[in-house]
């Protein structure tokens, strides 16, 4: 699974796929007693003082991927579980509240400010003295320039998932002493509190570690060298494919509550009958109704419910031959009915279901606007209309041109009853114009690893995952050059008006209207169809707090804990 851009309060940023959702599940009767969803800062961790925690316990925390990749900066790193266990190990100068707020995580960063400096913007980083790298190196202003020089962008030997700001650095300067960074931008960057920042899943490795290319991409390969955290790394279990993380007694802020966290991959569909068995504590429902049933039924568990700021989407390979043509990718915008798909997937969670017609923002975020146009409407007449245009002609019951039939291949990772529901519905929904899909499911380990990166496929599903910040979030996905634009398609309008929406830091409203502008552009080029906002959905232990349906917030690590 990706992880995603990194949007305002919503919908992106480097793909990380939650590919838990499913269908099916409940009856007609759960429609009448649909909610419609929180808003979508919502957070919902049972937040109590860590001071009236139980000190000590293990937390048991199922994710989905075990890594090969522990480096989550690069493009191949930076999936769902891997993240998760890479936030509680590094360092992340930032914590974002309900509202996706930035404050400073003062165990790392004390404060920093923006200011314009002969005509440029200025940042400057005030560092935490007392916080350092597992193998006791301080922390300073070097890994801030190393990091920087790494996600720039301008060295192509180096592998990431985004270069968002980054690529705008012009320098990072030493201070008035080791931990004072002084960062010069070339252009301005509204949404600065997103480097380095776990929340925009880009924490800070340590220099060493990344102040060359080969070390960024392998030093983190199958193992987690140095760590930075409330917690370090205890072992890593490739048979068990666990990854045990301990409180650090080095560790200078808040004393962690808990003594380890079991990190425990497994396929999604076993994560409900292990958390009934009590082999986990912790699990992230998503949309999945099957999961959602079991998990209400654990006595000692109980579900915690939030507006999410994920969407489910399909992407379409722009890269594939049959696909190259924007007309045959909007025309199967049309013939895809996202309201009966979003009903499908979500029915059983008691979550009103509503399409997303905007790839940017959230229906309950500020500036969210419609910019489907006619490509948000189920209409199957204008899809075979526009088939037609593109030289796609009807022969029988298939659309063929040049003597090649119109058939396309729908990847879909394996145990993800959500997408298997979305080939059986969409195979029907492009049959009614004429276009064949030919489900092919692969072993989840391999989803993103072999066939979506590399883009061996033509059309497929997965969630992405969204963190506190707009239009520079996105453009890792969007952007013609994103590392993880895995539609293969984008244009330089849509890139300028991406980079200029994030740069405009003194005018919120213009910075909005720039960003339903680069919402309505990315629609036309047809590369990524949302479907629906995802629920945050959270299985856990009725005693574990401070964790459970996060919404825009992050995790504070040394604050889970067990109640007395």
């Amino acid at each position: 699974m990706k992880v995603s851009r990194y949007p305002l309060a919503l919908v992106a940023t480097l793909t990380v796929s939650s590919l838990a959702l499913t269908a099916c599940g409940g009856s007609d009767s759960d429609d009448a007693q649909q909610k419609a969803p929180p808003g979508t800062t919502a957070v919902n961790i049972k937040a109590t003082d860590p001071a009236k925690l139980k000190q000590g316990g293990t937390m048991n925390w199922a994710i989905p991927v075990f890594a090969t990749q522990w480096n989550i900066a690069e493009v191949d790193g930076l999936q769902v579980g891997p993240t998760d266990v890479m936030k509680s190990l590094m360092p992340s100068l930032w914590h974002s509240n309900a509202h996706g707020m930035q404050n400073p995580n003062k165990a790392f960063l004390l404060d920093a400010s923006s200011a314009t400096v002969k005509g440029k913007q200025v940042v400057t980083w005030h560092l935490n003295p007392k916080a350092k790298w597992s193998d006791g190196t301080p922390i300073t202003w070097k890994d801030l320039a190393a990091n920087t020089k790494a996600l720039d962008g301008h060295d192509k030997a180096y592998k990431v998932g985004s270069t968002v700001g980054f690529d705008q650095v012009e320098d990072v300067k030493k201070g008035k002493d080791d931990y004072e960074a002084v960062m010069t931008f070339a252009k301005p960057f509204a949404d600065w509190k997103g480097m380095f920042n776990a929340s925009a899943n880009q924490p800070l490795y340590p220099a060493k570690y990344v102040s060359d290319a080969k070390a960024f991409n392998t030093a983190y390969v199958n193992k987690i060298p140095v760590t930075g955290n409330a917690f370090k790394l205890g072992s890593i279990d490739k048979s068990a494919k666990t990854v045990t993380v301990v409180a650090d007694p080095k560790w200078w802020g808040d004393k962690p509550k808990l003594d380890k966290i079991v990190f425990h991959a497994m396929d999604s569909t076993s994560m409900p009958g292990a958390f009934a068995n009590g082999e986990v504590d912790y699990f992230d429902v998503g949309g999945d109704s099957s999961a959602f049933k079991q998990a209400s039924k654990v006595s000692a568990g109980e579900l915690r419910e939030a507006g999410g700021p994920n969407y489910r989407q399909l992407t379409f390979n722009g890269g594939s031959g049959k696909l190259k043509d924007p007309k045959v990718r909007q025309a199967l915008f049309m013939a895809t009915d996202r309201a009966t798909i979003a009903k499908s997937d979500l029915k059983g969670l008691g979550w009103k279901p509503s399409t997303m017609d905007n790839h940017l923002l959230i229906a309950n975020q500020k500036g969210y606007q419609d910019n489907s146009g006619k490509l948000g409407k189920y209409d199957p007449k204008a899809a075979g209309k526009l088939l037609d245009e593109a030289g796609w002609k009807l022969s029988g019951k298939t659309r063929k041109k040049g003597g090649q039939e119109l058939s396309l291949r729908f990847i879909i990772p394996a145990n993800t009853p959500a997408a298997t529901n979305e080939g059986s519905m969409l195979t029907q929904m492009y049959q009614q114009v004429g276009v064949k899909l030919q489900v092919q499911t692969v072993p989840f380990n391999d989803f993103f690893d072999k066939y979506i990166t590399p883009g061996d496929f033509d059309i497929t599903p997965y969630t992405l995952l969204g963190t506190p910040f707009a239009a520079s979030g996105s453009t890792n996905v969007y952007s013609a050059k994103g590392g993880n634009n895995d539609a293969n398609v984008g244009s330089k309008k849509l890139d300028d008006l991406l980079h200029a929406a994030s740069a405009n830091a003194a005018d919120p409203a213009g910075a909005l209207k720039q960003t339903n502008q680069a919402d309505a552009e990315a629609w036309q080029l047809a590369g990524v169809l949302p479907l629906y906002q995802r629920p945050d959905i959270a299985a856990i232990k009725k005693n574990l707090v401070n964790m459970g349906a996060l919404g825009m917030t992050d995790v504070v690590y040394e604050h889970i804990g067990f109640t007395k």
